[in-house]
């Protein structure tokens, strides 16, 4: 009777604890990303005056093309191709060297979110920086590398991070294939711009875009392991995956309360179906102490 009434009172528990998980994912399943209303940019028509082609049009799943060529910060010819096909994705960051204030808040923002990630830069992912004003030349390029790589401050991964410069055609050709849209200002000579992020497959197509100067690490990490097409990460971030899709709408990975709660009915299932092999082998054990004990 008092084993009956501890498998009882364990299947309340669990059932408790069940509820309670799932009333938790419901609430921030309300207030997450996917309840958001969108940061993607407005038509072109509704833009304020003097940005009517500053946004983002996103292209997910298109292949960038491998063929557009550059210049990288020591000097050398490059082609886009030469980035990848070695099964590691890419971060492209979109921006230029002179930026006043924006693209430094990017780049910072970015180093913070990869110093947190066990992931390293050069052996599970690459980062690619392209200037998108021509005028800019590789010594600008080389200078904001050493800063850049002084501030993520981890021990070779100086071959993981690139910083490129190129010609006016180039450039627009692979803004314009990733979906980057940003407008040169004559009178301040600056350019106005959006601030974002490109996750890019190792085959070169567009997985993702995260959008701000701050990025956040369990976005940036799924974004990762999402566009390595599982090649980096383990079993956790599988698992993560598979509760958490990412939204176009916000740039961010929103919950799935569907797929949460499938798995905390497997975890339940699978709790009482311990409890119940913990009780009948503690009962089987029992009758035989009770049968020598009599014999």
């Amino acid at each position: 009777m008092r084993s009956k009434c501890s498998f009882a009172n364990s299947i309340s528990v669990a059932a408790l604890l069940l509820l309670l998980s799932a009333t938790s994912l419901f609430a921030q399943g309300g207030r997450g990303p996917m309840s958001g209303g969108g940061i993607m940019s407005p038509p072109v028509n509704q833009r304020p005056v003097g940005l009517e082609f500053v946004g983002i049009e996103q292209h997910l799943n298109a292949e960038v093309p491998g063929n557009f060529q550059f210049k990288d910060e020591l000097g050398n010819p490059v082609k886009l191709a030469d980035y990848f096909g070695h099964g590691r994705p890419v971060i492209l960051n979109l921006g230029y060297y002179q930026c006043p204030m924006l693209c430094s808040e990017l780049l910072q923002g970015l180093v913070g979110s990869m110093k947190t990630l066990t992931f390293d830069l050069g052996k599970d992912f690459d980062v690619l920086t392209v200037s998108f004003d021509p005028r800019e030349t590789t010594e600008m390029a080389a200078e904001k590398k050493r800063d850049m790589m002084k501030r993520y401050g981890r021990p070779n991964s100086d071959q993981g991070w690139h910083f490129l410069t190129g010609k006016a055609d180039q450039i627009e050709a692979l803004t314009k294939a990733v979906g980057f849209q940003f407008q040169f200002d004559p009178k301040t000579e600056q350019y106005a711009h959006a601030a974002a992020i490109v996750m890019l497959t190792p085959d070169r197509h567009v997985s993702g875009y995260f959008y701000g100067v701050e990025f956040s690490p369990k976005d940036l990490r799924l974004g990762l392991v999402q566009a390595s097409q599982n090649q980096i990460g383990n079993i956790g971030d599988q698992v993560l995956l598979y509760c958490y899709h990412y939204d176009p709408r916000t740039g961010k990975y929103g919950a799935v309360i569907s797929n949460i709660l499938k798995l905390a009915a497997l975890g339940t299932m699978l709790i009482l179906g311990t409890f119940m092999f913990v009780m009948f082998r503690g009962d089987r054990r029992a009758a035989r102490a009770e049968f020598r004990r009599v014999t």
